[in-house]
């Protein structure tokens, strides 16, 4: 097999069809089928007007965030939503943890659509409340449970953030994983955490912000008896990270950052903490997806920057700001598949169901689910510091 070197180009300055995909490629998204979408869309928009409030994630093509009424991360969106209280219809440009979390801060009379079913989260999946349940048992078995606090990132499913609730833990963001950490360490005498689903912010977090080991980690994985582990590994660690991670943050390498390096002088890496321990470890920046679109807002001109995130964003930074160098920290195409799931057709198809009368897509958590998930957000929001950003 031959390798073949890749080069590696600013984000529209110049492209290498048969090498670089995430500047212009095949695998580029495809432009809506339908002319009239875009019109459609805008009229069905007017039609509803107060009773609609349409949420869109950074991560969402630019189609979908041109019909936005506000965007951001998951959390301050579903925040943005509750603060609506007069908008009947909730529509989620997202995927279904967030439909979700917006469901459970909306009011009883507001109805959150997720424009597709199928959009998803690959890390919320790889965490079902049956595998965590049982892990629960495997740790109680092993005489650990009852020093274990459980934490859940904010993208994880509502009967994840409800396990929280009923069994003293709480959810974080990216942002706020620190502080909930900290929080949860004080819950108990010699206390564990249980953090969920992705094990790379809780590793990040954990050894680069509060100074522990990364022996003081230890990965369970639900697919293994006993997640791997013995009951004196079990003993010994501090943080028990669910072997879950982020499909588009995982894919980033400490290799090309070695290579952007070499090939753009003074180029500034930026990554998000999803990504791989190795590669935070060589960037210059880690935060959040709003923390890197500050960054690059308030960045000099002339300024280079690589950026480890899902490459619609990317894309958009790149497009808003022409004055400076932003490469993608990838070789490959790096989009969300689930994110991108919602497009022009199912949004369009959401509001005129609605301004037919049909509410599609509904996302309902049941009464018990977010009475819980509930516990675990209130305990996050009664947390010090910033709590709205992911």
């Amino acid at each position: 097999m031959t390798t073949v070197d890749l080069p590696l180009l600013p984000l529209g300055r110049g492209t290498d069809l048969n090498s670089e995909r995430g500047v212009e490629c095949p695998g580029d998204l495809p432009t809506a089928s339908d002319p009239d979408l875009v019109a459609r869309a805008r009229a069905a928009k007017e039609a509803l007007g107060d009773k609609v409030f349409v949420l869109g994630h950074h991560y969402q093509r630019d189609e979908v965030i041109a019909f936005a009424d506000v965007t951001g991360d998951s959390f301050k969106l579903a925040r943005d939503a509750a603060a609506r209280p007069d908008a009947e219809y909730i529509v989620f440009c997202g995927v279904h943890f967030m439909a979700e979390s917006a469901d459970i801060l909306t009011g009883p009379d507001q109805q959150v659509v997720l424009p597709d079913l199928a959009a998803g989260c690959s890390m919320a999946d790889m965490a079902r409340l049956t595998q965590v349940e049982m892990a629960w048992q495997a740790m109680a078995e092993a005489g650990v449970a009852q020093s274990v606090v459980p934490v859940t990132y904010m993208n994880s499913s509502a009967d994840i953030k409800a396990f929280c609730g009923r069994n003293g833990g709480v959810v974080c963001t990216s942002s706020n994983a620190e502080v909930a950490l900290t929080w949860a360490f004080e819950q108990k005498p010699d206390a564990k955490v249980l953090f969920l689903p992705d094990q790379h912010l809780g590793r990040n977090t954990a050894v680069l912000q509060m100074g522990l080991s990364l022996d003081d980690c230890v990965v369970w994985d639900p697919h293994r008896p006993n997640g791997g582990l013995t009951a004196d590994q079990l003993r010994a660690a501090k943080m028990i990270l669910w072997k879950g991670h982020c499909s588009v943050h995982g894919r980033f390498s400490p290799d090309v950052v070695d290579e952007l390096r070499a090939e753009v002088p003074g180029i500034n890496v930026l990554v998000h903490p999803e990504c791989q321990h190795e590669v935070v470890l060589k960037a210059d920046l880690v935060g959040s997806t709003e923390f890197i679109i500050k960054t690059i807002e308030a960045a000099p001109a002339g300024s280079a920057w690589a950026i480890g995130t899902e490459l619609n964003l990317v894309k958009r930074l790149a497009a808003d700001h022409p004055d400076k160098r932003i490469v993608f920290l990838d070789k490959t195409v790096c989009y969300c598949s689930t994110m991108n799931r919602i497009d022009l057709p199912h949004l369009v198809w959401a509001l005129e169901s609605l301004v037919a009368g049909t509410v599609v897509n509904r996302i309902e958590v049941d009464p018990e689910t977010e009475r819980w998930a509930l516990v675990a957000l209130e305990r996050m929001l009664a947390l010090p510091g910033k709590t709205a950003r992911d």
